[in-house]
């Protein structure tokens, strides 16, 4: 239950991070490694063995679209910084939650 609970707030937190992070510059490498650490902690207690398939799916679908929309704002030229920030910000974010997860997922099905 505190797992659960723990996790729930790393979430709520990790995306709260990732917004605000997205307006403010200078700090990229420091916002993506409490990013990344958030996302570990996310995908070691708030995602189960029965929801890790979906998990999974949601991730890849956000991913590809995250970066997708970042290589489409930069191609257009448009000066939309804050925005491709925040996407990149819940990339780094979901991608480590995503490689928990993933890593799970092949240590249970290899030992079965």
């Amino acid at each position: 239950m505190v797992n659960k609970l723990i996790g729930k707030w790393a979430f709520i937190i990790g995306l709260i991070i990732g917004v605000i992070a997205g307006f403010i510059t200078g700090y990229a490498v420091t916002v993506a490694s409490i990013l990344f650490v958030l996302g570990l902690i996310v995908g070691f207690l708030n995602i189960s063995e029965n929801e890790s398939t979906k998990f999974l799916i949601a991730v890849i679908a956000l991913l590809t679209g995250g970066i997708a929309s970042i290589s489409a704002i930069s191609m257009l030229g448009v000066s939309i910084n804050y925005a491709s920030s925040i996407i990149g910000n819940f990339v780094a974010f979901a991608s480590a939650a995503a490689l928990v997860v993933a890593i799970k997922a092949v240590f249970e099905t290899s030992t079965k």
